[in-house]
């Protein structure tokens, strides 16, 4: 069968691998000039399936209000007049009840287990090198009542059996021994020790080229207009090369999808979420971060990626700007020089933003559509990288009639509208 998929940063990219692996003739369209342009290409670096949870919980509302407040707050809200914005954010805010925040982590959980564990099979089937570590994440806290107050997510992490440590401030050292040197500035973390890290760019870019070995055609440098409908199919997809014509299409655009699927009838509620990062290069190694630490205070993610430091974080809520903010700089800065003073240098720093597809409930958009030949795979937010390689693994076992290993049905579109769209 011969599929067009739409998009190649990192969900398009293992989409079409998995996909060229079960023998189909596959076809990705981009706009950019090569994968892994846009969204992939500098986030915070994590593989976490530990930390697949709905932004969307109980307490959220009221956190929400103290991040505005804060000056390295990890919220930030441009109010614009896009009905879209709001509807999107009445719709998160209707899931930040303790029930929907378990039903969302229980759609979430398997297919991010499930994708890090593709993950190393790649690596052990084709040796693919993306500057990978296995070393886990610790999430640190400044503050007592932090940590005191990590029972509920010790319960869910207990529930899925997800394996944990809770560790005193000896202990955080023991993990990161880099932390010595600021001490008294923590109190404790809890670590997950079966995360990994890894560039997700460097990644994306090396299973591309994977995947042209098995026959993949990437059209880079090509724009995509609209889809063209017929009845209960997709005929074609226009772009600025002409229209391009296949048996099924998978639209893979993150933030991109509501604006392509919208005019064929179908509603996707994703809205862009940006985030930021800088990559700093390493300068001590005996300051730099093993892994990943997670700073809590300000939801800033610090990763070691090879030879260098990826700091990333902040929710801006600013619609489709992809402008680079100071004040968001700042905030990633503090966080560095605070945990690793003498890690990276901050002089040497390249700054980046990213718009991370978010559904309202958390979960991703996996599956079919209306269309009996057009099937999704957005909405992955924070965790594409995380969760990639299963979503790319699923949807070309459901394309290529196979049960796929894990239960994805409550993944489709059908959880928002049983009309399918």
């Amino acid at each position: 069968m011969k599929i067009i998929v739409l998009g190649s940063g990192v969900i398009g990219v293992s989409t079409a691998y998995y996909l060229a692996r079960a023998g189909h003739e596959v076809v990705v369209v981009d706009r950019q000039a090569a994968p892994a342009q846009e969204t992939s290409f500098a986030n915070a670096g994590e593989v976490s399936p530990g930390y697949s949870s709905p932004w969307a919980g109980p307490g959220v509302p009221v956190k929400a209000i103290k991040w505005l407040l804060m000056r390295h707050g990890p919220l930030v809200i441009w109010p614009k007049l896009d009905p879209r914005m709001w509807i999107w954010g009445l719709k998160m805010l209707r899931n930040c009840t303790a029930e929907r925040y378990a039903i969302n982590k229980r759609r979430m959980i398997p297919i991010a287990e499930y994708s890090r564990d593709c993950l190393r099979a790649l690596r052990a089937e084709i040796g693919i090198k993306y500057d990978e570590r296995s070393r886990g994440t610790l999430q640190l806290f400044r503050q007592q009542k932090q940590l005191d107050g990590t029972g509920d997510d010790i319960a869910v992490l207990k529930q899925y059996g997800v394996p944990y440590e809770v560790l005193d401030r000896d202990g955080c050292i023991g993990a990161e021994p880099a932390l010595s040197a600021v001490k008294e500035k923590f109190v404790g973390g809890l670590r997950l020790p079966q995360d990994e890290t890894g560039d997700c760019h460097m990644f994306t870019q090396a299973l591309a080229a994977e995947a042209a070995k098995l026959g993949v055609h990437f059209l880079f440098n090509t724009g995509i207009d609209r889809l063209v409908a017929e009845g209960e199919r997709i005929t074609g997809v226009v772009t600025n090369a002409g229209l391009l014509q296949a048996d099924a299409y998978v639209a893979a655009l993150g933030s991109w999808s509501p604006r392509m699927l919208k005019p064929v009838g179908i509603s996707v509620p994703v809205y862009p979420i940006k985030g930021y990062s800088i990559t700093v290069p390493v300068i001590d190694e005996s300051g730099a971060p093993v892994s990943t630490v997670m700073d809590e205070s300000y939801k800033v993610a610090i990763t070691r990626l090879g030879s260098r430091i990826r700091v990333g974080g902040t929710a801006e809520i600013s619609g489709y700007s992809a402008s680079l903010d100071a004040a968001r700089r700042a905030t990633l800065d503090h966080s560095l020089s605070d945990m690793f003073p003498r890690g990276g240098d901050l002089g040497k720093a390249t700054f980046w933003s990213g718009l991370r597809p978010m559904t309202p409930d958390g979960p991703p958009v996996i599956g079919a559509t209306r269309y009996t030949n057009l099937h999704l795979n957005t909405g992955h937010g924070t965790l594409g990288w995380t969760m990639a390689c299963g979503s790319g693994r699923v949807l070309a076992d459901l394309l290529s009639g196979r049960k796929p290993d894990i239960d994805t049905s409550e993944l489709t579109l059908a959880r928002y509208d049983h009309r399918f769209g």
